[in-house]
Protein backbone atom coordinates (compact mmCIF):
# COMPACT_ATOMS: atom_id res chain seq x y z
CA UNK A 1 0.00 0.00 0.00
CA UNK A 2 2.71 2.00 0.55
CA UNK A 3 3.38 2.62 -3.09
CA UNK A 4 0.07 4.63 -3.50
CA UNK A 5 1.64 7.28 -1.91
CA UNK A 6 3.75 7.91 -4.94
CA UNK A 7 0.57 8.22 -7.04
CA UNK A 8 -1.58 11.40 -7.26
CA UNK A 9 -2.46 14.37 -9.71
CA UNK A 10 -0.70 17.78 -9.87
CA UNK A 11 -2.59 19.58 -6.69
CA UNK A 12 -0.79 16.06 -4.60
CA UNK A 13 2.42 16.82 -6.28
CA UNK A 14 2.65 21.06 -5.88
CA UNK A 15 1.87 20.59 -2.49
CA UNK A 16 4.62 18.21 -1.51
CA UNK A 17 7.08 20.87 -3.69
CA UNK A 18 5.40 23.56 -1.10
CA UNK A 19 6.26 21.49 1.69
CA UNK A 20 9.69 20.63 0.70
CA UNK A 21 10.78 24.65 0.82
CA UNK A 22 10.31 24.87 4.73
CA UNK A 23 12.04 21.57 4.96
CA UNK A 24 15.30 22.57 3.20
CA UNK A 25 15.61 25.92 5.54
CA UNK A 26 14.84 23.68 8.41
CA UNK A 27 17.39 21.67 7.75
CA UNK A 28 20.03 23.97 6.39
CA UNK A 29 19.42 26.08 9.62
CA UNK A 30 19.80 22.60 12.02
CA UNK A 31 23.25 21.79 10.53
CA UNK A 32 23.97 25.52 11.37
CA UNK A 33 22.64 24.66 15.12
CA UNK A 34 24.57 21.21 15.00
CA UNK A 35 27.50 23.62 14.37
CA UNK A 36 27.16 26.57 16.87
CA UNK A 37 24.85 24.38 19.41
CA UNK A 38 21.81 25.58 21.22
CA UNK A 39 22.96 29.00 21.83
CA UNK A 40 21.33 29.82 18.44
CA UNK A 41 17.99 29.38 19.80
CA UNK A 42 16.42 31.58 22.75
CA UNK A 43 17.25 29.27 25.58
CA UNK A 44 19.65 29.85 28.44
CA UNK A 45 20.23 28.58 31.61
CA UNK A 46 17.22 29.97 33.02
CA UNK A 47 14.87 28.75 30.37
CA UNK A 48 16.09 25.21 29.44
CA UNK A 49 12.85 24.17 27.61
CA UNK A 50 11.86 26.52 24.58
CA UNK A 51 9.40 25.98 21.85
CA UNK A 52 10.68 22.78 20.91
CA UNK A 53 9.41 21.24 24.08
CA UNK A 54 6.50 23.10 23.70
CA UNK A 55 5.50 21.60 20.07
CA UNK A 56 6.39 18.13 21.54
CA UNK A 57 4.06 18.87 24.62
CA UNK A 58 0.93 20.55 22.08
CA UNK A 59 2.10 17.65 19.81
CA UNK A 60 1.76 14.50 22.39
CA UNK A 61 -1.90 15.73 23.39
CA UNK A 62 -2.68 15.78 19.88
CA UNK A 63 -1.65 12.34 19.32
CA UNK A 64 -2.98 10.72 22.36
CA UNK A 65 -6.23 12.24 22.30
CA UNK A 66 -6.86 11.20 18.68
CA UNK A 67 -6.07 7.46 19.36
CA UNK A 68 -8.85 7.54 21.53
CA UNK A 69 -11.50 8.90 20.39
CA UNK A 70 -11.10 7.61 17.22
CA UNK A 71 -10.63 4.10 18.22
CA UNK A 72 -13.06 4.42 20.53
CA UNK A 73 -16.12 4.82 18.19
CA UNK A 74 -14.74 2.36 16.39
CA UNK A 75 -14.74 -0.36 18.51
CA UNK A 76 -18.43 0.97 19.36
CA UNK A 77 -19.31 0.64 15.81
CA UNK A 78 -16.42 -0.44 13.24
CA UNK A 79 -18.71 -0.04 10.17
CA UNK A 80 -19.59 3.62 10.68
CA UNK A 81 -16.78 4.74 12.08
CA UNK A 82 -14.01 2.98 10.09
CA UNK A 83 -13.03 5.72 8.07
CA UNK A 84 -13.23 8.40 11.10
CA UNK A 85 -10.50 5.64 12.59
CA UNK A 86 -8.40 5.42 9.70
CA UNK A 87 -8.06 9.22 9.34
CA UNK A 88 -7.71 9.43 13.69
CA UNK A 89 -4.56 7.04 13.24
CA UNK A 90 -3.16 8.80 10.81
CA UNK A 91 -2.88 11.85 12.22
CA UNK A 92 -1.76 10.25 15.32
CA UNK A 93 1.39 8.44 13.22
CA UNK A 94 1.96 12.42 12.13
CA UNK A 95 2.10 13.91 15.47
CA UNK A 96 3.95 10.95 16.97
CA UNK A 97 6.48 11.28 14.12
CA UNK A 98 6.77 15.21 15.09
CA UNK A 99 6.72 14.75 18.38
CA UNK A 100 9.90 12.48 18.19
CA UNK A 101 11.89 15.18 15.41
CA UNK A 102 11.29 18.19 18.58
CA UNK A 103 13.05 15.76 20.64
CA UNK A 104 15.85 15.16 18.73
CA UNK A 105 16.07 18.94 17.66
CA UNK A 106 16.13 20.05 21.23
CA UNK A 107 19.01 17.37 21.94
CA UNK A 108 21.21 19.21 20.24
CA UNK A 109 22.74 16.12 18.64
CA UNK A 110 20.73 12.84 17.75
CA UNK A 111 23.66 10.79 18.97
CA UNK A 112 22.44 12.02 22.13
CA UNK A 113 19.63 9.81 21.90
CA UNK A 114 22.31 7.07 22.56
CA UNK A 115 22.45 7.74 26.22
CA UNK A 116 18.24 7.06 26.91
CA UNK A 117 19.08 3.51 25.76
CA UNK A 118 22.64 2.68 27.08
CA UNK A 119 21.88 4.39 30.60
CA UNK A 120 17.95 3.59 31.15
CA UNK A 121 16.72 5.05 34.49
CA UNK A 122 13.67 3.32 35.33
CA UNK A 123 13.17 5.82 38.15
CA UNK A 124 12.92 8.59 36.02
CA UNK A 125 9.82 9.71 34.57
CA UNK A 126 12.07 10.78 31.33
CA UNK A 127 12.87 7.12 30.66
CA UNK A 128 8.80 6.25 30.80
CA UNK A 129 8.46 9.28 28.60
CA UNK A 130 10.70 7.32 25.85
CA UNK A 131 8.73 4.17 26.40
CA UNK A 132 5.64 5.53 25.99
CA UNK A 133 5.84 7.66 23.50
CA UNK A 134 7.62 5.37 21.20
CA UNK A 135 5.20 2.62 22.08
CA UNK A 136 2.18 4.88 21.09
CA UNK A 137 3.92 5.28 17.96
CA UNK A 138 4.17 1.47 17.25
CA UNK A 139 0.73 1.03 17.91
CA UNK A 140 -0.43 3.56 16.09
CA UNK A 141 0.82 2.54 12.86
CA UNK A 142 -0.02 -0.93 14.12
CA UNK A 143 -3.84 -0.28 14.18
CA UNK A 144 -4.04 2.28 11.54
CA UNK A 145 -2.39 -0.54 8.99
CA UNK A 146 -4.91 -3.15 10.10
CA UNK A 147 -8.10 -1.01 10.34
CA UNK A 148 -6.83 0.48 6.34
CA UNK A 149 -6.63 -3.46 5.71
CA UNK A 150 -9.50 -4.42 7.01
CA UNK A 151 -11.27 -1.55 5.11
CA UNK A 152 -10.01 -2.22 2.09
CA UNK A 153 -10.78 -6.51 2.14
CA UNK A 154 -14.19 -5.67 3.64
CA UNK A 155 -13.74 -7.60 6.66
CA UNK A 156 -13.06 -6.83 10.31
CA UNK A 157 -9.92 -7.04 11.53
CA UNK A 158 -8.05 -10.17 12.29
CA UNK A 159 -8.01 -10.78 16.72
CA UNK A 160 -4.15 -9.59 17.11
CA UNK A 161 -5.12 -6.46 15.97
CA UNK A 162 -8.21 -6.03 18.15
CA UNK A 163 -5.70 -6.74 21.08
CA UNK A 164 -3.87 -3.47 19.99
CA UNK A 165 -6.34 -1.54 19.12
CA UNK A 166 -7.86 -2.32 22.83
CA UNK A 167 -4.43 -1.62 24.02
CA UNK A 168 -3.81 1.79 22.25
CA UNK A 169 -6.47 3.72 23.98
CA UNK A 170 -4.78 3.25 27.42
CA UNK A 171 -1.73 4.06 26.49
CA UNK A 172 -2.31 6.38 24.89
CA UNK A 173 -4.04 7.96 27.77
CA UNK A 174 -0.89 7.30 30.04
CA UNK A 175 1.33 8.56 27.18
CA UNK A 176 -0.70 12.27 27.72
CA UNK A 177 -0.13 11.40 31.54
CA UNK A 178 3.28 10.83 31.80
CA UNK A 179 4.53 14.02 29.63
CA UNK A 180 2.06 16.15 31.96
CA UNK A 181 4.10 14.34 35.10
CA UNK A 182 7.00 15.17 33.07
CA UNK A 183 6.45 18.28 34.49
CA UNK A 184 4.97 18.30 37.89
CA UNK A 185 7.84 16.50 39.31
CA UNK A 186 10.30 19.58 39.39
CA UNK A 187 9.43 21.06 42.57
CA UNK A 188 11.33 24.24 42.00
CA UNK A 189 8.87 25.27 39.26
CA UNK A 190 5.99 27.16 40.79
CA UNK A 191 3.51 27.10 37.69
CA UNK A 192 4.37 23.36 37.35
CA UNK A 193 3.80 21.88 40.98
CA UNK A 194 0.10 21.34 40.87
CA UNK A 195 -1.97 18.01 40.93
CA UNK A 196 -4.60 19.55 38.54
CA UNK A 197 -1.60 19.76 35.83
CA UNK A 198 -2.49 15.89 34.24
CA UNK A 199 -5.72 16.13 34.68
CA UNK A 200 -5.66 19.96 32.70
CA UNK A 201 -3.52 18.16 30.08
CA UNK A 202 -5.57 15.56 29.19
CA UNK A 203 -8.76 18.05 29.31
CA UNK A 204 -6.80 20.18 26.76
CA UNK A 205 -5.72 17.55 24.32
CA UNK A 206 -9.30 16.09 24.46
CA UNK A 207 -10.23 19.91 22.73
CA UNK A 208 -7.19 20.59 20.24
CA UNK A 209 -6.78 16.53 19.23
CA UNK A 210 -10.09 16.01 17.84
CA UNK A 211 -10.31 19.45 16.68
CA UNK A 212 -7.36 18.78 14.67
CA UNK A 213 -9.11 15.78 13.46
CA UNK A 214 -12.01 17.69 12.48
CA UNK A 215 -10.09 19.87 10.31
CA UNK A 216 -8.56 17.10 8.74
CA UNK A 217 -11.96 15.09 7.93
CA UNK A 218 -13.40 18.06 6.61
CA UNK A 219 -10.12 18.84 4.41
CA UNK A 220 -9.90 15.45 3.34
CA UNK A 221 -13.49 14.94 2.60
CA UNK A 222 -13.55 18.23 0.80
CA UNK A 223 -10.22 17.57 -1.65
CA UNK A 224 -10.91 13.90 -1.88
CA UNK A 225 -14.70 12.59 -1.26
CA UNK A 226 -13.25 11.06 1.41
CA UNK A 227 -15.95 10.82 3.68
CA UNK A 228 -15.67 10.07 7.35
CA UNK A 229 -19.86 10.99 7.78
CA UNK A 230 -21.79 13.60 9.13
CA UNK A 231 -22.54 11.77 12.50
CA UNK A 232 -18.80 11.54 13.20
CA UNK A 233 -17.36 14.82 12.51
CA UNK A 234 -20.53 15.99 14.76
CA UNK A 235 -19.62 13.69 17.60
CA UNK A 236 -16.08 15.28 17.46
CA UNK A 237 -17.43 18.60 17.39
CA UNK A 238 -19.67 17.49 20.94
CA UNK A 239 -16.03 16.10 22.35
CA UNK A 240 -13.95 19.33 21.57
CA UNK A 241 -16.55 21.59 23.36
CA UNK A 242 -17.04 19.17 26.75
CA UNK A 243 -13.50 18.99 26.65
CA UNK A 244 -12.43 22.80 26.18
CA UNK A 245 -15.41 23.56 28.99
CA UNK A 246 -13.13 21.22 31.27
CA UNK A 247 -10.16 23.02 30.21
CA UNK A 248 -11.16 26.46 30.94
CA UNK A 249 -12.81 24.94 34.37
CA UNK A 250 -9.28 23.75 35.12
CA UNK A 251 -7.65 27.11 34.32
CA UNK A 252 -10.19 28.97 36.64
CA UNK A 253 -9.53 26.41 39.74
CA UNK A 254 -6.28 27.07 39.27
CA UNK A 255 -6.43 31.03 39.26
CA UNK A 256 -8.88 30.69 42.64
CA UNK A 257 -6.28 28.14 44.39
CA UNK A 258 -3.39 30.95 43.85
CA UNK A 259 -4.79 33.62 44.27
CA UNK A 260 -7.33 32.72 47.36
CA UNK A 261 -4.55 30.93 49.26
CA UNK A 262 -1.66 33.67 48.29
CA UNK A 263 0.56 30.69 46.72
CA UNK A 264 3.61 33.41 45.39
CA UNK A 265 5.24 31.34 42.95
CA UNK A 266 1.71 30.25 41.29
CA UNK A 267 0.26 34.27 41.73
CA UNK A 268 3.63 35.31 40.35
CA UNK A 269 3.57 32.77 37.01
CA UNK A 270 -0.20 33.75 36.17
CA UNK A 271 0.08 37.27 36.79
CA UNK A 272 3.19 37.32 34.81
CA UNK A 273 1.26 35.74 31.72
CA UNK A 274 -2.13 36.49 32.00
CA UNK A 275 -1.87 40.65 33.30
CA UNK A 276 1.79 42.23 32.97
CA UNK A 277 4.29 39.85 31.20
CA UNK A 278 4.95 40.53 27.84
CA UNK A 279 3.73 37.06 27.43
CA UNK A 280 0.77 38.52 28.26
CA UNK A 281 -0.69 39.72 24.90
CA UNK A 282 -0.13 35.59 24.04
CA UNK A 283 -1.93 34.47 26.92
CA UNK A 284 -4.80 37.13 26.39
CA UNK A 285 -5.46 35.71 22.97
CA UNK A 286 -5.55 32.47 23.39
CA UNK A 287 -8.24 32.67 26.41
CA UNK A 288 -10.24 35.00 24.06
CA UNK A 289 -10.09 32.51 21.08
CA UNK A 290 -11.02 29.52 23.90
CA UNK A 291 -14.16 31.39 24.88
CA UNK A 292 -15.42 32.28 21.57
CA UNK A 293 -14.89 28.88 20.18
CA UNK A 294 -16.87 27.71 23.40
CA UNK A 295 -19.62 30.03 21.96
CA UNK A 296 -19.51 29.21 19.10
CA UNK A 297 -19.83 24.87 19.84
CA UNK A 298 -22.46 25.48 21.88
CA UNK A 299 -25.32 25.95 19.33
CA UNK A 300 -26.12 22.34 17.82
CA UNK A 301 -26.99 24.34 14.55
CA UNK A 302 -23.20 26.08 14.41
CA UNK A 303 -21.99 22.69 14.63
CA UNK A 304 -24.02 21.19 11.36
CA UNK A 305 -22.46 24.10 9.59
CA UNK A 306 -19.49 22.66 8.82
CA UNK A 307 -17.34 25.97 8.18
CA UNK A 308 -18.82 27.51 11.01
CA UNK A 309 -17.49 23.86 12.97
CA UNK A 310 -13.92 23.92 10.90
CA UNK A 311 -13.41 27.95 12.64
CA UNK A 312 -14.23 26.94 16.09
CA UNK A 313 -12.38 23.50 15.88
CA UNK A 314 -9.30 25.80 14.50
CA UNK A 315 -9.93 28.84 17.39
CA UNK A 316 -9.75 25.88 19.45
CA UNK A 317 -6.37 24.51 18.21
CA UNK A 318 -4.22 27.64 18.02
CA UNK A 319 -5.79 28.83 22.00
CA UNK A 320 -4.47 25.32 23.34
CA UNK A 321 -1.09 25.46 21.12
CA UNK A 322 -0.75 28.80 22.51
CA UNK A 323 -1.40 27.66 26.19
CA UNK A 324 0.92 24.76 25.92
CA UNK A 325 3.98 26.01 23.89
CA UNK A 326 4.06 29.76 25.65
CA UNK A 327 2.15 29.64 28.93
CA UNK A 328 2.99 25.97 29.99
CA UNK A 329 6.75 25.41 28.38
CA UNK A 330 8.21 29.05 28.31
CA UNK A 331 5.71 30.73 30.42
CA UNK A 332 6.75 27.97 33.25
CA UNK A 333 10.23 29.66 34.13
CA UNK A 334 8.94 32.80 34.36
CA UNK A 335 9.29 34.28 36.70
CA UNK A 336 12.25 31.76 37.78
CA UNK A 337 12.83 29.87 41.20
CA UNK A 338 14.81 32.81 42.48
CA UNK A 339 12.16 35.30 41.49
CA UNK A 340 13.66 36.57 38.09
CA UNK A 341 12.69 37.87 34.94
CA UNK A 342 14.36 36.22 32.07
CA UNK A 343 12.53 36.54 28.85
CA UNK A 344 12.77 33.91 26.19
CA UNK A 345 13.37 35.64 22.57
CA UNK A 346 12.62 33.03 19.28
CA UNK A 347 15.65 33.27 17.18
CA UNK A 348 15.31 33.01 13.63
CA UNK A 349 16.88 30.04 13.09
CA UNK A 350 15.14 28.43 15.71
CA UNK A 351 11.59 29.53 13.64
CA UNK A 352 13.06 28.12 10.38
CA UNK A 353 13.56 24.36 12.05
CA UNK A 354 10.39 24.65 13.75
CA UNK A 355 8.81 25.11 10.58
CA UNK A 356 10.70 22.53 9.08
CA UNK A 357 9.55 20.04 11.43
CA UNK A 358 5.50 20.94 10.90
CA UNK A 359 6.23 21.06 7.58
CA UNK A 360 7.64 17.47 7.75
CA UNK A 361 4.68 16.49 9.55
CA UNK A 362 2.33 17.61 7.41
CA UNK A 363 4.07 15.99 3.92
CA UNK A 364 4.14 12.49 6.43
CA UNK A 365 0.72 13.72 7.02
CA UNK A 366 -0.48 13.85 3.64
CA UNK A 367 1.34 10.53 2.09
CA UNK A 368 -0.57 8.75 4.66
CA UNK A 369 -3.84 10.50 3.38
CA UNK A 370 -3.23 9.75 -0.23
CA UNK A 371 -2.91 5.98 0.83
CA UNK A 372 -5.64 5.85 2.75
CA UNK A 373 -7.51 7.53 -0.14
CA UNK A 374 -5.97 5.36 -2.48
CA UNK A 375 -7.14 2.13 -0.53
CA UNK A 376 -10.64 3.61 0.43
CA UNK A 377 -11.20 4.65 -3.50
CA UNK A 378 -10.03 0.77 -4.95
CA UNK A 379 -12.50 -1.04 -1.83
CA UNK A 380 -15.18 0.78 -3.44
Amino acid sequence: MIEKALTGGKRYWAWLALLLVPIGIGAVCYVYQLGEGLTVTGMGRDISWGVYIGQYTFLVGVAASVVVVALSYYLHDPKTYGALAVLGEILAVAAVSICLLFVILDLGSPTRLLFVILYATPTSIMFWDVVFLNGLLLISVVAAWSILGSERRGTPPPAWAWAMIYLSIPWAIGARIVTALLYADLPEMGMWLTAMLAAKSLASAFASGPALLVILCLIVGRLTGFDVGRQAVRNLGRIVKYALLATILFTALEFFTAFYSRVPGHMDGLRYLYVDGNLAPWMQAAAALAVCAVVMLASPVARRNERFLAVACAAVAVAIWIEKVIGLVIGGFIPSPLGRIVEYHVTAPEVAITAGAWAAGLLTLTALCRIAVSVKEKAA
